[in-house]
């Protein structure tokens, strides 16, 4: 038995989140048809987390076992023959047989960009969240700042994320190492959000509350505030998905 670790790119627009479903086309399920044609064998792909519909990633990282011998040359080449144009897997890996995508993963990093001229590109239609309006740069980075550490994210947890009926676990507590804003040109910004963990769309509300004090409607005082409230009815509304890149996971 073989254990195998893929690293995968893929543009979500299409697909309805990573976790496979019985009546919706998503990237784990699409992955799975046709690595069971590759091996020869069913497999049960198991991923660094949870993407979003809609969400795409530059690096997403999953692992399974198998016992196909197939070269990790042949893997990649026939499973890239296959599968759409939209997914690929950029890099394949034997490793030790403890290793598991999820449960060995130590932090991720998200990418969140924003496009803020008065036009934007239909090339990047999909791939960046249109705001046609100048961003309080200094402001944001402030609210980033305040972010970075160990803090409770409740404020910014989307219901369901997980089961507040349990008493045991770290609950809606999760450590940011990196938060910072990057200016990629004159009309494109970048989130960039490095920590051991993330609530379900914890980076998005993060962002559309960021936007909030980038228009001017809200201060920094006050972002600090709806961090402090562990409320999700303080914060603001979700941003939407396409803006959202997993863009590496780090073991």
């Amino acid at each position: 038995m073989r254990n195998l670790k893929v690293t995968i790119a893929f543009d979500g627009t299409d697909f309805s989140g990573w976790q496979k479903q019985l009546s919706a086309p998503t990237i784990q399920g699409e992955l799975e048809r046709v690595l069971e044609r590759i091996t020869n064998a069913p497999v049960i792909l198991h991923g660094a987390g949870r993407t979003d519909a809609g969400v795409h990633a530059l690096g997403m990282v999953a692992s399974f076992e198998t016992h196909s011998q197939i070269s990790l040359t042949a893997l990649m080449r026939g499973t890239n023959a296959i599968l759409p144009l939209s997914i690929r897997i950029i890099k394949a890996e034997s490793v030790v047989p403890d290793f598991h995508a999820r449960f060995s993963a130590l932090s991720k990093t998200y990418l969140y960009s924003i496009e803020t001229g008065p036009i934007q590109s239909p090339i990047t239609r999909l791939y960046a969240v249109h705001i046609p309006q100048d961003l309080a740069i200094n402001a944001m980075q402030q609210c980033l700042q305040i972010l970075i550490g160990t803090h409770d994210f409740a404020s910014f947890e989307a219901s369901g994320s997980r089961d507040k009926t349990l008493t045991t676990g770290r609950g809606s507590v999760r450590t940011l190492a990196e938060a910072t804003l990057k200016k990629i040109n004159s009309t494109e910004i970048q989130f960039v959000l490095t920590g051991d963990g993330f609530l379900r769309h914890m980076v998005r509300n993060i962002v559309g509350t960021l936007l909030e004090v980038g228009k001017g409607r809200k201060t920094v005082e006050e972002f600090k505030t709806i961090l402090e409230a562990k409320n999700r009815s303080a914060a603001a509304a979700t941003a939407p998905a396409h803006g959202l890149f997993l863009k590496e996971v780090h073991y």
